[in-house]
């Protein structure tokens, strides 16, 4: 089975480039003055020469990047969005990224093998799964301490959190209803599967996974034995066109795909799944929060920007999607409050 060599098409939603982020993060037409960007520039240089001083006198990564990370954190927030769009390239291009690049982590983030921002492989990296051990052990011994503390960063933390509520959430559908049809959108390497004990004890009819990316498709088909499994290629375009027809299911998710979703699509988006979930089904989709603090380090050195949210963003995309009076829905923080959940349940 070829897994390497597919041709991806993005359609803008479905497979994400940081360009794509960074137009949708900057406001349109708005201008920096010379003086203001000189003055974060500055502040950046600042930071950046701390950390590769502090690199060159071989002090803890740990503490490093930890230091790096929050003070990107803190200009971030310092900064217009249009100013800050503007410092990402100045800080890509500092000599301290010549130790960050040594960490599989960043380095796989920012160079984007698969072509595109947050692919399952990289996933599997920060799950710290078995398929990504040759990545990690081929690493630099500075890239594998980088690796260390990044791979256990709050976000990484939440991220494999994300995971572990994918399968249980499935599990549960399982035990509230037999033969259960399950639909994941954008589902990637579906390695939450590997945790189903429903899934494990054959509790389902059907387990969907929808992704635009050919080569997640495949090793979904390849590595997942169980006959009720299948992935299909598909992108979010193609669902808001109806473009597929693969029925209803007691429970649909997307656990990823909103981080890189404009308000309107997501929406949109949301309209078009309820008409995929049963009576008495769910929806659950998930967001990186605006409560986390590698955003900065995340938008530079890893180049994998994300639309973040709080609990009222994601209240005001089911409130503008759905009917109040005909569902039930919540919204919820993981343990951290690095990811914040979004679940609508259709009344019967």
């Amino acid at each position: 089975m070829q897994l390497q060599n597919a041709i991806l098409e993005l359609d803008g939603h479905s497979l994400i480039t940081s360009q794509l982020i960074s137009q949708h993060n900057a406001e349109v037409g708005s201008t920096v003055g010379a003086e203001e960007l000189t003055e974060h520039a500055a502040k950046l240089a600042l930071i950046l020469d701390l950390a590769y001083q502090a690199f060159e006198k071989r002090q803890p990564a740990a503490t490093i990047v930890d230091r790096l990370a929050l003070r990107l954190h803190e200009l971030r927030k310092q900064a217009r969005p249009e100013v800050w769009q503007q410092l990402i390239p100045l800080a890509q291009q500092h000599r301290v990224s010549e130790h960050l690049m040594q960490d599989p982590f960043t380095r796989w983030s920012f160079e984007k093998p698969r072509g595109y921002s947050g692919d399952a492989s990289l996933l599997d990296i920060y799950y710290k799964h078995s398929s990504a051990d040759e990545i990690v052990s081929s690493s630099t011994p500075l890239g594998r301490e980088i690796y260390a503390y990044t791979s256990d960063a709050a976000s990484s933390e939440a991220g494999r959190e994300r995971r572990t509520i994918l399968a249980k959430t499935v599990d549960e559908t399982a035990r509230r209803k037999p033969e259960a049809e399950v639909l994941a959108i954008a589902c990637g390497h579906l390695r939450e599967a590997e945790l189903s004990d429903a899934l494990a004890t054959g509790g389902l009819k059907r387990w969907i996974g929808l992704d635009q990316d050919p080569v997640s498709v495949a090793i979904v088909n390849r590595d997942v034995s169980a006959g009720c499994v299948e992935a299909v290629e598909g992108s979010v375009r193609g669902l808001l066109r109806r473009a597929y027809d693969l029925g209803t299911f007691d429970l649909v998710y997307a656990s990823g795909l909103y981080d890189y979703l404009p308000r309107a699509v997501g929406v949109r988006l949301l309209q078009r799944v309820m008409e995929l979930v049963k009576p008495g089904g769910e929806f659950l989709f998930a967001n990186f929060s605006d409560e986390i603090t590698t955003d900065g380090y995340m938008e530079t050195f890893m180049d994998w920007p994300l639309i973040l949210r709080s609990a009222d963003d994601m209240w005001d995309i089911i409130k503008s999607s759905v009917d109040m009076n005909h569902v039930d829905a919540e919204v919820y923080y993981g343990a951290n409050r690095n990811i914040v959940y979004g679940k609508i349940r259709k009344r019967p």
